[in-house]
This record gives structure tokens, C-alpha cells and sequence, in this order.
């Protein structure tokens, strides 16, 4: 049933669509001649309404950039200088992870080329082995200092 007044609604919006005339009937047709289509005035608010809302959200990054300071400043902490040329053009509004510059890509490359860490492997095994051949005696040691300090009352 629902299936039956939908399809006659539909057909009467239809019907009521192409009596009105519709909008890519008019661009196909040349509409005004107008570039884009737009109305200069429309276009203009646009772009105004555009830099009101990054005038905007400049001035709110200037007073989180001073609370971030305040902070800073507060519990000593110094702030994380990144070089220019690794800072992207446009990062400002940029959503996600920053692109890996030229030099990363480079490092990370030759990093994935490189066998010379499973040479390495051998040595770093023994190190191990005598390190960990060191942890009981160790660990008896501390054991004893802590027992000898304790006292049960």
C-alpha cells in the first residue's frame, strides 16, 4: 500500500517539477550568459563571508596561541620551534598528519635499504645473553637489602 502513494506522489512532484521549469533545462539552454551562472552580488558576499570567517579563526588561533604561552610560561616549558622549511605551506586549517618532506622520505628510503642492522645482530645477542645472565645475582642482591631493612613489627 505505502508502495502505491508513494509512486503517485512521486509521478505529481514530477509533474509539478517540469511545470516549473527546471534549472538544468536553463543552463543547457545558456540561461543569462552570466559566467558561472551566479549573480556578481552573490559571489561577492561569498567571498566576503569567506574572509570574515578566516579573520575570524585567525584571531581565535592569536588567543589560544597566547594561552598556550601563558602555560609555556607558567610551568617552564619551551616551545617546539619547527624549521621553515619543513613547515607546510597552508597548515594552518589542515586536517590530519603533515606531509613527510623530501629529506624524510630520503631518510626513511635508505632506512628500508639498509641490511646493515641484521649484521649487527650477533653482537647485540651476546650483550644480551650477558645482561641477562647478570638480572639473578642482581636481583639477589636487592632482595637481601630489602629483607635486612624491613622489620616485621
Amino acid at each position: 500500500m505505502a508502495f502505491i502513494a508513494k509512486q503517485m506522489v512521486g509521478n505529481q512532484l514530477k509533474s509539478v517539477k517540469g511545470a516549473l521549469g527546471d534549472k538544468e533545462e536553463e543552463t543547457e539552454e545558456g540561461g543569462e550568459g552570466e559566467a558561472g551562472g551566479e549573480d556578481p552580488e552573490i559571489v561577492q558576499a561569498r567571498l566576503e563571508a569567506e574572509e570574515k570567517r578566516k579573520e575570524k579563526h585567525r584571531k581565535m588561533e592569536e588567543e589560544r596561541e597566547g594561552m598556550r604561552q601563558s602555560i609555556r610560561d607558567k610551568y617552564g616549558l619551551k616551545k617546539k620551534e619547527i624549521p621553515a622549511e619543513e613547515e607546510p605551506l597552508g597548515a594552518e586549517g589542515r586536517i590530519g598528519r603533515k606531509k613527510k618532506t623530501q629529506a624524510e622520505l630520503a631518510a626513511e628510503a635508505n632506512a628500508d635499504s639498509d641490511d646493515d642492522e641484521f649484521a649487527k645482530f650477533p653482537s647485540n645477542l651476546s650483550e644480551l645473553t650477558a645482561k641477562v645472565s647478570e638480572i639473578p645475582s642482581k636481583l639477589a642482591d636487592s632482595v637481601g637489602e630489602v629483607t635486612s631493612k624491613c622489620t616485621v613489627q
